[in-house]
């Protein structure tokens, strides 16, 4: 924008390459016709402002004496408020003829009013330079926005105004009234006043909006200058920044584990409470050096863009810190390991207990049943209730390769299980899955460990003395017989053959079995062969079957 400036910049840079190589005399002496010329526009632009200023000066004088002379307090304010729109205009004028005269900006040497403390003022002012910068890599294109929308405006000003000034000249040309004459003739003034200001403005526009044009570089040039500054400059305080928010962090933590390693009763599997105040402290200390060393490496380098950034994060940060404090605090308890959750007590979690083996801020929850461990943020934990335990407490109702049979009847082996899903194999190989919640929802039947068959088996009411006793040690007697021939013998636990109940048509034994958990996948199959194994008994021994009977008794004649 500095015109004067530029050009003379140029013209002594042509100068020194013209001392270096005589052949380019023909370049210098243009370039001292172009800025004799753009000097020579510059002068008679100022000319042109000048004459308009005079011309202004002298239409206050006369609108100040029109105002003494009349008496009508509706005129008076009409005046009054001419000259207030006349100053404004005088004074927007001298300000443009000052500033091309110049070639600087003037505002920069106007004194400022200091304005009383205000600390809201204060706060802004800390952010301000983060604001200034983010706006200042729009200006120039804000700027030549603004100036085409200006060059618009008094383009579209400037034939309107010159047919206003065309129709009053040939209105008074026209008229042979002298009153009338005499009225349009005083119009004359103000609207050719308003044509000048108007032509002045918009040469003034045209001649901003070509300087900041011919500054305009490629966007590959300004992008290369601007990745270059930056890293010479912010890109480096950024850099270092960095660095010493790393050693920070790294020093502590070198400092940390040094104190870890000599401190007795760091490594145990529960921690005392010393040791957790101070595993917390080390953490917030950490977090405030880091953001401490990052403001006075910005502060040390006197970047202030930078620093008020940082300014406006810490705020953010210290706002956001306001709204969580009391959960920060519940956080801080469980840590402590003083809160509703602490480490080895049992705890239900998605509907499966678990053992904390860690409360930090990732636990670690785990279940020996499951062969399963969790990291969990502590997030999960603000809601729970842990207990302490006993030892034989189960952790989960089966573990991988066992047999269960649910409520809905469904008998398999358990080969994948967690605390989402468990999958079960049936006999055949077909396979059937369960959400965790709903398997535990059918109180599964553990076959893996021991497990009892009872089979209710019938006689006729033919062997009724013998049905308490005899027939009794026969059966069982059989029974053993028939499992030692089938190999069942060894995983036998017990055996037992009693009289269950004396029923509607027949005579109600029991034969209790329990076995050795390895046999649960035979488990029906064994069912099965004991049911066969007393109806070969009865055909053994000759003993009748019953099946339900319904005896008429008839009235006598």
């Amino acid at each position: 924008m500095k015109l004067r400036i530029w050009i003379t910049v140029f013209f002594l840079m042509a100068g020194l390459h013209l001392s270096v190589q005589p052949g380019k005399a023909q370049d210098v002496q243009d370039l001292n016709e172009n800025s004799m010329a753009a000097d020579s526009g510059t002068l008679s632009m100022l000319d042109s402002m000048l004459d308009h200023i005079r011309h202004l000066e002298q239409r206050i004088i006369e609108k100040q004496a029109a105002m003494a002379e009349t008496a009508s307090e509706t005129e008076k304010n009409n005046l009054a408020a001419e000259l207030e729109r006349l100053d404004k205009m005088l004074a927007s004028s001298r300000q443009d003829f000052e500033r091309i005269a110049t070639g600087v900006d003037i505002d920069l040497f106007a004194e400022k009013k200091e304005a009383p403390f205000n600390w809201k003022d204060e706060l802004v002012s800390l952010i301000k330079p983060g604001i200034m910068e983010l706006k200042q890599m729009t200006q120039k294109a804000r700027q030549k926005s603004d100036l085409k929308e200006e060059l618009s405006k008094f383009q579209e000003l400037k034939p309107i105004a010159q047919q206003a000034n065309e129709n009053l000249m040939d209105l008074i040309s026209r008229t042979k009234d002298p009153q009338l004459k005499q009225g349009l003739e005083k119009l004359i003034p103000e609207w050719q006043g308003q044509e000048r200001q108007i032509v002045s403005r918009l040469e003034i526009t045209q001649m901003q909006l070509a300087e900041l044009e011919s500054e305009e570089k490629s966007i590959l040039e300004s992008s290369q200058k601007t990745i270059k500054q930056f890293f010479k400059t912010r890109g480096l305080f950024l850099f270092v920044a960095l660095i010493a928010c790393i050693g920070i962090v790294l020093l502590l933590r070198v400092a940390y584990l040094f104190l870890v390693k000599h401190i007795p009763g760091y490594q145990s599997v529960y921690r005392p409470f010393h040791l957790r105040v101070m595993d917390l402290l080390y953490r917030v200390v950490s977090v405030l050096a880091a953001l401490f060393a990052v403001i006075l490496v910005f502060y040390l380098f006197e970047d202030w863009v930078l620093l008020s950034l940082a300014i406006v994060f810490l705020l953010g940060l210290a706002w956001a810190v306001k709204n969580t404090v009391p959960r920060f605090v519940n956080q801080s308890r469980l840590i402590l390991n003083i809160g509703a959750v602490r480490e080895g007590e049992r705890v239900v979690y998605k509907d499966v207990p678990w053992l904390v083996k860690k409360i930090n801020f990732y636990s670690v929850l785990e279940n020996p049943d499951l062969g399963q461990t969790l990291r969990v943020p502590i997030e999960a934990l603000m809601d729970l209730i842990s207990r302490p335990f006993h030892k034989h407490e189960p952790w989960f109702p089966c573990r991988k390769n066992d047999w269960v049979i649910l409520s809905d009847g469904t008998r398999g082996g358990v080969t994948s299980l967690s605390h989402e899903m468990v999958e079960l194999v049936l006999r055949g190989g077909a396979k059937k899955v369960y959400q965790t919640a709903d398997f535990l929802g059918m109180n599964p039947m553990n076959l893996s460990v021991n497990f009892r068959l009872k089979i209710g088996f019938g006689i006729s009411y033919n062997l009724q003395s013998l049905a308490t006793n005899r027939v009794l040690e026969i059966l069982d007697a059989y029974i053993r017989e028939r499992l030692a021939a089938e190999d069942y013998e060894e995983s036998l636990l017990n055996l037992r053959v009693e009289f269950a109940q004396a029923g509607s048509s027949s005579l109600d034994l029991v034969v209790i079995a329990d076995f050795d958990g390895k046999m649960a996948p035979l488990y029906n199959r064994i069912s099965r062969a004991i049911q066969r194994w007393c109806t070969e008994a009865c055909t053994a021994n000759d003993w009748e079957i019953p099946f339900p009977q319904l005896t008429v008794h008839k009235p006598a004649a």
